[in-house]
């Protein structure tokens, strides 16, 4: 086959395929026809199939969806994925400001619009995009990198060479958003609540032809792990976007809350001219070596918050008040509402915590009303126009029996709680939550099957999960030889699990997976008799979270006891760390080494070390390879200790 282009034509050609993609899905603003574009994508893809080892790496044509795939696969990111810290006024800003003047009183803000998206983090290896894995948990995510290589704001390929993960928001334009539900109204499928959903939606899509389709966008926000050696947030940030990315609008270091402040305002005031949903403004410590000091707390960086934006008003009408009941069998009124638009979001339902709160509203049916949505947070009533009744108002009356079972509720006042073990919500949600993904992972144990056996009277509670037997479930529809092996399979797997896997699944108020792990690292199967007084003393542990845990399991006692002795979970034990050259002491590496330096980093932490990024004064030790570069200079300038690896070795 004789070559189409020379090899300069053809990057040159790329170049342009590039130019015209990025003028069509980045800045919605085509330089060039369809027809254009595919004849020439066309005639590149016809020397990228004659030359395959000459092909461009960053070709547009490499981004076409590939294969369809049956699932997702777990992925670890290679450093954690944290939360944000929310405030929601000037107050709250002034008080987390002060918290983190205390390691450093002269301080400058990097702030930015923070995007209403799904968080994505991809990882870079020698210039070329290796993973992009969704946040997840924030240590483990699902690797989308098939779909988010259809996504032209995305690099295939950067200049920085080195093991880098870049972080960011996959978003959706609003005009986007509207044509996707406009297309699946067509369609007669399920229309997306908020371009959010529509972002997450579509980046895990098992056809990656779909998410090709959508027009995604990534807004980055910042790196996890990284070699870059920048002392400014706002350096490190510059040079990201100098590979490729796509700087976010109105980006601003500021010195004082009056600039913050002013600045929270202008995008506040922008807010329906940027095409993409925005919550918040991000805020983050510019300095990095404070940022390192600083640290973090069990979920978030001390260094960052979200300040987010004030709730969105609207005035609807109360049609109807649903009983909800939880897992714990309260009974919860939730205000059913005329469909109302909210920042992006139809609203038809919105909470109002217990029956206090509709006697101290004075709210009825038919009512007309103010609710209020801010960010995430689910719609709230705040407000009732009294003077606006016409007569057809209808008053809300106190629930005497369950709305599930029937039967009698007890009424404490604020509290009105169902106590019927066999009531099906009460069983039913609490064993969806056990057995789902983030808690014991029973595969095969969704929620319609619970919901079966539920109803079938097959289970009551969790217990009777390890006690079901094949005949128990071959008389079920739907349920044949291999459902039933792989069901009975997966529950038995479940078996000799560690032990803060058994207390994240047990859904006990205010106590997640982070807090569980740290409970039971702590204290092993003392858990389960707990004192109040040791969770408060526990690092992390607030009395809230303490007292949630101590009456959880005083109530339920009996079924965790059991449990566990079914289980007979791995209990892990708390390692002391004797003392070495180490333990305690704060460690920056640099340079090529014999083995990776994360290896290094690992058996350094195993030592009780911490592990920095960047060099300070509060250093202890610069252990230094071939190549060491700034980090070594600046190491020297400060009086820093200076090791080599031998002699971190012999010291070990």
């Amino acid at each position: 086959m004789t070559e189409i282009f020379t090899k300069n034509e053809y990057d040159k050609n790329i170049q342009t395929l590039i130019n015209w993609a990025h003028a069509y899905y980045v800045e919605d603003n085509p330089i060039a026809t369809d027809e254009e574009y595919d004849k020439l994508a066309r005639a590149c893809l016809a020397y990228e199939q004659t030359y395959p080892n000459k092909s461009n790496p960053n070709s547009p044509n490499k981004r076409v969806g590939g294969v369809v795939l049956e699932g997702f696969t777990k992925a670890n990111h290679l450093s954690r994925m944290w939360s944000q810290e929310d405030v929601f006024n000037t107050q709250e800003l002034e008080d987390w400001i002060t918290r983190a003047k205390k390691v450093n009183e002269n301080l400058m803000y990097y702030c930015e619009p923070k995007f209403d998206g799904a968080s994505l983090n991809l990882i870079y290896e020698n210039g070329f995009l290796k993973q992009a894995i969704t946040r997840g948990d924030g240590t483990t995510g699902e690797d989308v990198t098939n779909n988010v290589k259809t996504i032209h704001s995305i690099p295939l390929q950067i200049e920085e060479k080195s093991l880098i993960e870049i972080r960011g928001e996959i978003v959706i334009r609003k005009k986007d958003f509207e044509k996707i539900n406009e297309q699946r109204l067509e369609n007669n499928e399920a229309l997306f609540a908020n371009p959010r959903n529509a972002a997450s939606g579509s980046l895990r899509q098992l056809d990656p032809n779909i998410t090709a389709k959508r027009k995604l966008f990534f807004n980055v926000w910042g790196v996890g792990q990284n070699s870059i050696n920048a002392k400014k947030n706002s350096e490190l940030m510059q040079y990201i976007y100098s590979l490729g990315f796509v700087k976010p609008p109105l980006q601003k270091v500021c010195k004082s809350v009056v600039e913050i402040e002013d600045l929270y305002h202008k995008i506040i005031d922008s807010r329906d001219s940027i095409e993409m949903m925005l919550d918040g403004m991000v805020i983050k410590i510019d300095d990095i070596e404070t940022q390192e000091e600083l640290g973090y707390t069990v979920k978030v960086p001390k260094w960052s918050c979200a300040y987010k934006f004030p709730a969105v008003e609207k005035t609807t009408k109360v049609k109807n008040i649903i009983l909800q009941v939880g897992r714990t069998g309260v009974i919860t009124p939730v205000a059913a509402v005329e469909p109302t638009l909210i920042d992006g979001s139809t609203v038809e339902r919105a909470t109002l915590h217990n029956f206090d709160e509709i006697a101290r509203l004075d709210l009825r049916i038919n009512d007309e009303v103010i609710i209020i949505k801010s960010g995430d947070i689910i719609p709230k009533i705040t407000k009732v126009f009294h003077e606006r009744r016409d007569g057809t108002q209808k008053e809300v009356k106190r629930p005497t029996n369950c709305p599930k079972c029937n039967s009698e509720l007890l009424d404490e006042g604020t509290l009105i709680k169902c106590q019927n073990l066999d009531c099906p919500s009460i069983v039913t949600n609490s064993i969806i939550y056990f057995a789902s993904k983030n808690c014991m992972n029973i595969d095969g144990l969704g929620i319609k099957i619970v919901e079966l056996l539920v109803e079938k009277k097959k289970i009551f509670d969790i217990l009777d999960l390890y006690s079901l037997k094949y005949e128990d479930l071959q008389d079920l529809e739907g349920f044949k030889e291999k459902r039933i092996n792989n069901l009975l399979s997966a529950i038995k797997n479940t078996k000799g699990t560690s032990l803060y896997r058994i207390i994240n699944a047990l859904g006990i108020e205010h106590i997640g997976e982070v807090a569980s792990k740290q409970i039971c690292l702590e204290f092993g199967l003392n858990v389960i008799d707990i004192d109040l007084d040791s969770l408060i003393n526990l690092d992390g542990i607030g009395e809230q979270m303490a007292n949630s845990f101590v009456e959880f399991m005083r109530v339920n006692k009996e079924l965790v006891t059991k449990l566990v002795d079914i289980i007979e979970p791995t209990i892990e034990e708390k390692v002391e760390i004797s003392e070495n050259n180490f333990k305690g002491k704060t460690i920056v590496l640099t340079g090529t080494m014999s083995v990776s330096r994360g290896i290094i980093k690992k058996n350094l932490e195993a030592l009780g070390a911490k592990v920095s990024s960047s060099v300070s004064k509060k250093t202890d030790y610069l252990i230094f390879g071939e190549d060491a570069g700034s980090k070594y200079d600046k190491a020297v300038s400060l009086g820093v200790k200076t090791l080599t690896e031998e002699q971190m070795n012999e010291m070990i």
